[in-house]
């Protein structure tokens, strides 16, 4: 995507990867060798994550009014992204902040605000998100860690928090305690804890936990005994911390696609490069058929989770209301898609996708390791379709009519910079269901115009039409469905998949509206069409040229700010 599209963002990726491309010389912090050798040693790249401070990423983690960069929450990604296109570890390590800060940036007070916002610009302050509890799941309403009134006014908690990104580095850490015995909805509150006021004594870090993937980072937890915090460390009001969290993790699993984008562009580099200079019956294996099918399939799979993304990222600031349903069809839905890409591009690799040392310094195995943690970061992929599943009746409803907030959709794909994020406007529920999705028909009768005229190819216009028919047919297939209860049927799930995929397609067709006619972004977004209909329709293949053009593409895509100087597969994974 570049700028004449609905932007990513505003300067900070393009610094970063130029910063990122000088760090990955050979013995530098991101040289994949020093990465595998952290990775072996499950060392944390600390080096690598005080490159990101000297780039200024945290500018990224920070509101605009409290000094932050200006892009707002496309520009958080698209940071990440650049960051996870390298090494996934790293962007997991460094990013925690943004997750650890964003109650605050929610729910707190202005002084609350203000103070967090220079710890984390002027000190590079780590900070943490304690939400889970060891044998609680993700049921938060199970947590057992209270906060007590003290006799001075402050809080005394008591209990832990585990498994935890950065509880053991991190100085500031946001906890969601129990402040009622009966629990439930209100029976939470949440807390910015400072460690470093914390009395001797009073708290003890937890081991950091050996993983399968991103085996650096600082998984661990905080165990606090009579820790004794002041008053002014709640965030919100008592009893409000549920809610406050329901509300910054529609934007944090928004921003858990970054991950996903750049660890799936950083695997088709290194399936490419693989290809290009894999010599195989006289010719190279870049020029057999199935190989061209699948690197072209993994493109347009890229491209597809792609426009949901920017989108996503987007309609924090265009339609704030929307999030708990555009939220929930990403975070599912994009490291889904990812992933499975990830596996296909596994196998054009064979056996060279598990060495370790023997092809491209094991960076291939690596991150797909690292990225299997995508999908259980912020709500596990099981628990994101439930959210989505509790709100089936008016996304059908809403579907069916087509019925959607043209105005705030049409700000969403413009191509204008996107409104100050306004945190108040998160809800819990989606009154308007899913504009992106209720939308494509009158995106469909802009496509049949621009085809007729040459504006956009024609099969462009006939994707997007099919793909309204199979959401005419998700939304029958959810309004069949019972009541959401405890025992929610296996097909209601199947149907979540189902409607993440209608979404992502939906995107490319409302970017396609502006995207000129023969460019890149063109090419990609009606490939991204045409998989998101591979998806819907079991059986279904795209015309065998569909996804041709791709591979004539750049591997990694245009920088949206500016020319991205590591857009090729070589260049990339140098």
């Amino acid at each position: 995507m570049t700028g004449h599209l609905p932007q990513w963002a505003d300067g900070l990726p393009a610094t970063l990867d130029t910063a990122l491309r000088r760090a990955a010389e050979p013995g530098g912090p991101f040289d994949p060798a020093v990465g595998a050798r952290l990775d072996a040693r499950e060392e944390f790249p600390g080096e690598a994550c005080a490159v990101l401070d000297g780039c200024g990423i945290a500018h990224a983690y920070v509101p605009p009014e409290l000094g932050g960069a200006q892009g707002g929450l496309p520009e958080l990604v698209a940071s990440l992204r650049t960051v996870a296109r390298r090494d996934v570890t790293v962007a997991v390590a460094h990013g925690k902040t943004y997750l650890g800060s964003v109650s605050a940036w929610v729910a707190g007070s202005y002084a609350q605000r203000r103070a967090l916002a220079r710890m984390v610009l002027d000190e590079h302050a780590v900070v943490s998100w304690g939400l889970t509890e060891p044998g609680r799941g993700s049921d938060l309403l199970a947590g057992q860690l209270t906060a007590v009134p003290t006799a001075t006014g402050g809080w005394r908690l008591d209990g832990a928090k585990w498994p935890i990104n950065n509880a053991t580095r991190g100085r500031l850490i946001s906890v969601l305690a129990r402040t009622s015995t009966e629990g439930g909805a209100r029976g939470f509150s949440l807390f910015l804890v400072d460690k470093e006021r914390l009395a001797a004594g009073s708290w003890r870090p937890l081991p950091k936990e050996p993983t399968h993937g991103i085996r650096g980072a600082d998984i661990s937890g905080i165990a606090f005994d009579s820790a004794e915090i002041p008053a002014e460390a709640l965030i919100g009001g008592v009893g409000e911390g549920l809610e406050i969290v329901l509300r910054a993790l529609q934007l944090t699993r928004t921003v858990c696609t970054s991950l996903s984008l750049g660890a799936g562009e950083h695997a088709l580099a290194l399936a490419h490069d693989f290809a290009e200079r894999r010599a195989l019956y006289g010719t190279t294996l870049l020029q057999l058929p199935l190989a061209r099918r699948t690197l072209g399939r993994a493109a347009a799979s890229l491209a597809l989770a792609e426009a949901a993304a920017l989108l996503a990222a987007r309609s924090a600031h265009c339609l704030p209301g929307e999030m708990s349903v555009v939220s929930a069809l990403v975070k599912a839905g994009v490291p889904d898609l990812v992933q499975q890409t990830i596996d296909e591009l596994a196998e054009l690799l064979g056996a060279r996708g598990y060495l370790t040392e023997q092809h491209a310094d094991g960076m291939f195995q690596k991150l797909e390791r690292d990225h299997r943690i995508v999908a259980i970061f912020d709500g596990s992929t099981a628990v994101n379709r439930s959210a989505l599943i509790a709100q089936f009746p008016v996304l059908a409803r809403r579907a069916r009519t087509g019925a959607h907030d043209a105005e705030g959709l049409a700000v969403l794909v413009g191509d204008g910079p996107v409104p100050p994020l306004d945190h108040g406007a998160l809800r819990l529920m989606s009154r308007t269901g899913c504009s992106v999705v209720q939308g494509l028909p009158t995106a469909v009768d802009r496509l049949a115009h621009l085809a007729a005229d040459g504006t956009v190819p024609r099969r462009a216009y006939e994707a997007a039409t099919a793909l309204a028919e199979e959401i005419a047919t998700v939304a029958d297939a959810m309004a069949a469905l019972p009541p959401a209860s405890r025992d929610t049927p296996p097909q209601a799930f199947a149907l979540a998949r189902r409607y993440e995929r209608c979404f992502a397609g939906a995107s490319a067709a409302h970017l396609l509206l502006t995207a000129p006619a023969g460019t890149p972004h063109a090419i990609r977004l009606t490939a991204a069409l045409e998989r998101s209909l591979e998806l819907l329709r079991p059986g279904h293949e795209a015309p065998q040229d569909a996804y041709e053009e791709l591979l004539s593409l750049p591997t990694v895509p245009d920088d949206p700010v500016g020319p991205n100087e590591a857009n090729s597969a070589k260049e990339l994974i140098a």
